[in-house]
């Protein structure tokens, strides 16, 4: 799989979040329609270890933190853009989502959480800010940003 036919992939769900509020309902509709274990979840789930595994996603940084943007916030895109975050018991930068942000939880290590959540969806509204923190292992995070906008604050 290559970026193109990792955006073709992701079509379905840049297509429903691009028009929704980045808000706890974004959340509820992302858990009712593509929950842990549907054909998509998990599809995107297996292409983002391939992607990985290739080298062409998550190829900044170092062993414990590493990221990488994917895709850049376009019209095919709904203007979100796309990142993945591979993270091992860390507690990232804190950032602030001017626009929001929607985040995939996707555990390698059984039982990782990411800001105490477990595998599935994390919405997070505008001008939200935090530290992203995985816990009890291992664990990528599939980020959507509303323009592509994320203020690092510290």
């Amino acid at each position: 799989m290559n970026v193109e036919q990792f955006q073709q992939l992701l079509k379905p769900l840049t297509d429903m979040v691009a028009p929704m509020p980045v808000d706890k309902e974004l959340e509820k509709s992302l858990e009712m329609t593509y929950p842990p274990g549907s054909e998509l979840f998990e599809s995107i789930d297996k292409a983002c270890n391939e992607a990985i595994a290739a080298g062409w996603m998550c190829a900044q940084g170092s062993e414990g933190r590493r990221f990488g943007r994917v895709i850049e916030p376009s019209d095919e895109t709904g203007r979100l853009s796309v990142d993945v975050v591979d993270l091992i018991d860390i507690a990232g930068p804190h950032h602030r989502h001017p626009l929001g942000e929607i985040c995939m939880i996707l555990p390698i290590t059984e039982g990782a959480l990411f800001d105490g959540k477990p595998r599935g969806w994390c919405v997070y509204p505008p001008e939200s800010q935090h530290r992203p923190t995985v816990t009890n292992g291992q664990a990528l995070i599939l980020y959507l940003l509303p323009e592509g906008e994320i203020d690092f604050t510290r």
